[in-house]
C-alpha cells in the first residue's frame, strides 16, 4: 500500500497537494490524528491500495503521536511510505493569510512572524523526519502540481534537492526569501539602447546584447562553478533547496538574462530548477 502524510507549515499549500494526491487516485484525509492512521490502514487495507493523509498542528495535542506513527509505517514491509513537508518563507505565509483573512490555526488569530516561527520551531523534528521537502515560496498552482509530478511520479530522491533561481530590481527592494544574492549592475546595462529599452531580458535581441561583454559569460561560469560546489554541502547539511537571487537597477534586462543563464546551466546539470522573475511585470508600470 502507497502511504504519504502531507505535514508542514500552514499555509504552504498542503490543501493544494491534497486536491492534487486525489487527482493521482489516491484516498485523501485531512485533519486526521495521528494515533487513528493505523486504524484507518487497518480497516481499509482490502478496499484501498493509495491513501493520502494531511496532518498538521490543528490536531492539537494528537499531532504529538505523529513521529511515532512515521517510525512505526516504515516498519512495515508492506506499505511505501513518503513523508511530504511543505513550508514557505514566513513573509510569504503571512501574505496569504491576509489576502484570505484566514486566522492561524496555532494562535486562532491574524498570522504573524512570530507565531510561523513558533510553528516552524514546533516542526522540526517532523521536518526531519521528511522524504520530500517542498518551499512553495514562488510556486503559482500550476507550478506547486508540475513539482509534486517530479517529486511523486518521477520518485527520484536525487532530484529532491531544488535550485531557486529568480531576479529581482533592486528598486523595488531585495527579496527576503534569497540564500545568495548577486548584483549583476556592472554589465552594461540595455536600457540605455533606445531598441531595447522596452524588451526585457527574455528577448534574444537583449540576450545577445548581455553577452556581446565577456564579462556576462564569465560570470555565468563562475557562479555555476561556485554553485555547484555548494550544493553538495547543503545536501549533506540537510538542505533541500537552495534560494538564489540575480539584480539589477529594475530587474527587466541584465537579471532576467543571467538568471535564464544561470538556470540553463544547472537544468544541464539535471538539478530541479525554477525560475522565478519577481519584477518583470513592473515594466512601464509603478509599482504599488
Amino acid at each position: 500500500m502507497k502511504i504519504v502524510i502531507i505535514t508542514g507549515m500552514s499555509g504552504a499549500g498542503r490543501s493544494r497537494a491534497a486536491d492534487w494526491f486525489e487527482d493521482q487516485g489516491y484516498y485523501c484525509i485531512d485533519n486526521m490524528p495521528p494515533a487513528l492512521i493505523s486504524r484507518f490502514l487497518e480497516m481499509s487495507s482490502d478496499e484501498i491500495d493509495r491513501v493520502a493523509f494531511v496532518a498538521d498542528l490543528r490536531t492539537g495535542s494528537f499531532f504529538d503521536r505523529l513521529q511515532e506513527v512515521i517510525d512505526d509505517l516504515r516498519e512495515r514491509p508492506s506499505i511505501d511510505l513518503t513523508v511530504l513537508y511543505m513550508e514557505a518563507s514566513p513573509q510569504e505565509i503571512v501574505r496569504r493569510y491576509n489576502e484570505v483573512r484566514r486566522n492561524h490555526p496555532l494562535s486562532g488569530s491574524a498570522a504573524s512572524l512570530d507565531v510561523i516561527e513558533e510553528e516552524k520551531s514546533k516542526l522540526t523534528v517532523i521536518r526531519k523526519k521528511a522524504d520530500c521537502i517542498l518551499d512553495t515560496t514562488n510556486l503559482k498552482v500550476s507550478e506547486l502540481n508540475a513539482e509534486l509530478d517530479r517529486l511523486i511520479l518521477e520518485g527520484d530522491g536525487s532530484s529532491n534537492f531544488a535550485v531557486n533561481i529568480s531576479s529581482f530590481g533592486f528598486k523595488y527592494g531585495i527579496p527576503s526569501e534569497a540564500d545568495i544574492m548577486f548584483d549583476v549592475r556592472f554589465i552594461p546595462n540595455p536600457y540605455w539602447v533606445p531598441s531595447l529599452k522596452k524588451l526585457t531580458g527574455n528577448n534574444k535581441k537583449v540576450v545577445e546584447f548581455i553577452f556581446r561583454s565577456e564579462l556576462a559569460g564569465q560570470f555565468v561560469d563562475s557562479v555555476h562553478i561556485l554553485l555547484r560546489s555548494m550544493i553538495k554541502g547543503y545536501i549533506n547539511e540537510g538542505k533541500y533547496h537552495l534560494n538564489i537571487a540575480f539584480g539589477c537597477t529594475g530587474g527587466h534586462h541584465r537579471s532576467v538574462a543571467i538568471a535564464n543563464a544561470v538556470a540553463e546551466k544547472f537544468e544541464k546539470d539535471g538539478m530541479r530548477v525554477r525560475v522565478n522573475h519577481r519584477d518583470l511585470d513592473l515594466q512601464n508600470k509603478k509599482r504599488k
